[in-house]
């Protein structure tokens, strides 16, 4: 799993730095800033959680599930701040960087339910993650 984060780190990271290139080309171009510190701050984030994992004393259930939480949590914001910049929303959750752009509501529901569930599933795995470590 530690390849995994490794990989999954290194990806995101990668995305983070194209979505950078893009954000002039963004309908919401403060959301396109967001979506690009998103992943050059996250994929290393789950580059370090790769590092601590040989020190992580959790049965393989909990491994595997800070594994699937924090994936899920840090590509759930990448993705939802990109949305928002090609789409223009987040309103919601996102006022300041969203700003004065409305989408629709489909579109503004998807920012909202990615906005959303990232936050527990983050809070849960960084739980997890400190318990193991400790």
């Amino acid at each position: 799993m530690q390849t995994t984060l490794f990989v999954l780190g290194l990806v995101l990271f990668l995305l983070g730095m194209l979505t950078g290139l893009a954000v002039p080309a963004s309908k919401n171009p403060r959301m396109g800033v967001a979506s690009h510190l998103e992943g050059v701050m996250n994929g290393p984030f789950l580059i370090v959680v790769g590092l601590l994992w040989p020190y992580l004393d959790l049965a393989h259930g909990w491994r595997l599930a800070v594994v699937i939480l924090l994936a899920y949590g840090t590509y759930a914001y990448w993705l939802a701040t990109q949305l928002g910049a090609l789409w223009g929303a987040g309103g919601k959750y996102a006022p300041i960087a969203t700003g004065e752009h409305v989408a629709s509501p489909t579109k503004e529901n998807v920012i909202n339910v990615l906005l959303v569930s990232l936050t527990p599933a983050m809070i849960v795995g960084c739980v997890i993650l400190v318990v193991g470590v400790v």
